[in-house]
C-alpha cells in the first residue's frame, strides 16, 4: 500500500485544469473521469469536447471550469475538429510559429456522442492516423437531454425512450462495444479505464498520450441520475461494473490484448444491478440471460489476452 501510495503522488499533479465548482450533478462519475483524464494530460493540450453534459456543466455563459485550451463542437464532428487541430498544430511547428514540443490533442465526447453520432467522424480519423487521444465517457445514455437510450445502454435499462412497460422490459438489445470496434481499426491503443481505479486510468491516458497515433481509452461514467442510483455509492458502482465482468478492465496495445485486473471468480451481477433503479424491473430470468453474456464476454476477452491478440 505504501508503494502505490508513492506512485499515486508522483503520477497524480496538485494542479486542477478541470476546476472545481462547475455545476454537474451530485455523484457524478464523469465530473471525477474528466478531472483525472485533465491531470493526466497536464497543461500542454488542445481539447476539442462535444455537446453533452461536461460541456453543459463546466461552460455556462460566462464562466468556464476550463484551465487549459479548449473548444466546444457539435455533437457529431469530435474526432473531425481533433484532426483539424492536430494537422493545424504540426503545420505551425514545421513553419516555427509555435515551438517544437509535445502538445496532446484531446477529443472527448459522451457515448451518445461517440458510438452513435460521431461514430462516422471518429472512424474516418482513426483511419487516417492523426496522432491525438480520443475519450469517451460513457454513462450510458443521452444524460444531457433526458436520459434517452444511446447504443451503449446495456440490456434491459429503462431509459424515458426504451421504458419498462407490459410490451417491452427497458432496453431489448445489447451494448455497443466501442473499444472493439476501435481496436478493429488496428490503432496503436485501446483501453477501457473506471474513475473507480484512478490510478489505472492515469496510466493509460498518459499511455494514450504517449503513444503515437490514434489512441482511444473509453471511462466508464457513472450516472446517478440516469442510472437512479444513490450519489454517495458512484465509487462502489463502478468497482462492482468491473468486478462482475459488466465493464472489465483492459487495454489493446498494437493489437495485442492485456486485462489490467482480472478475476479467478465474478460477483453475482445481481449486486450490481440491485442498486440501480433502471434495473428495478428486471426478473431474475433477464438477469441470468444477461450475466450469462457478461460471463461468455468475459471469458472470450480472457482468452483474447492469454493469445496475446
Amino acid at each position: 500500500m505504501e508503494n502505490l501510495n508513492v506512485f499515486a503522488v508522483r503520477t497524480l499533479t496538485q494542479k486542477e485544469y478541470f476546476a472545481p465548482g462547475h455545476r454537474s450533478c451530485q455523484g457524478c462519475a464523469e465530473a471525477l473521469a474528466v478531472r483525472l483524464v485533465a491531470k493526466a494530460l497536464g497543461r500542454n493540450v488542445v481539447i476539442a469536447a462535444a455537446t453533452g453534459c461536461m460541456e453543459i456543466v463546466s461552460s455556462p455563459f460566462p464562466y468556464t471550469s476550463w484551465r487549459v485550451p479548449w473548444f466546444h463542437v457539435a455533437f457529431e464532428n469530435t474526432a473531425a475538429v481533433a484532426s483539424g487541430i492536430e494537422s493545424a498544430l504540426k503545420v505551425l511547428m514545421r513553419k516555427g510559429r509555435i515551438p517544437q514540443k509535445k502538445i496532446v490533442t484531446l477529443a472527448m465526447a459522451g457515448d451518445g456522442g461517440t458510438a452513435d453520432i460521431g461514430l462516422q467522424a471518429l472512424s474516418g480519423a482513426l483511419e487516417r492516423g492523426h496522432d491525438f487521444v480520443y475519450v469517451c465517457t460513457d454513462n450510458e445514455a443521452y444524460m444531457n437531454t433526458g436520459i434517452q437510450r444511446s447504443s451503449s445502454t446495456p440490456f434491459g435499462a429503462s431509459t424515458t425512450t426504451s421504458p419498462a412497460g407490459k410490451m417491452k422490459q427497458g432496453q431489448i438489445t445489447w451494448k455497443k462495444n466501442m473499444p472493439a470496434i476501435a481496436a478493429a481499426h488496428n490503432i496503436p491503443y485501446v483501453a477501457t479505464a473506471c474513475p473507480s481505479y484512478p490510478i489505472d486510468l492515469v496510466q493509460k491516458v498518459k499511455k494514450a498520450a504517449d503513444i503515437e497515433g490514434p489512441a482511444y481509452v473509453h471511462i466508464l461514467s457513472v450516472c446517478p441520475t440516469g442510472w437512479r442510483s444513490v450519489p454517495d455509492i458512484s465509487i462502489k458502482l463502478g468497482r462492482l461494473a468491473v468486478e462482475t465482468g459488466v465493464f472489465p478492465l483492459y487495454e489493446v496495445e498494437h493489437g495485442k490484448y492485456h486485462l489490467s485486473i482480472d478475476f479467478p471468480k465474478l460477483k453475482p451481477m445481481k449486486e450490481y444491478i440491485r442498486l440501480q433503479g433502471r434495473f428495478r424491473h428486471m426478473t431474475d430470468e433477464m438477469i441470468e440471460e444477461a450475466q450469462n453474456r457478461v460471463h461468455r464476454e468475459y471469458e472470450q476477452l480472457k482468452e483474447k489476452a492469454k493469445r496475446g491478440f
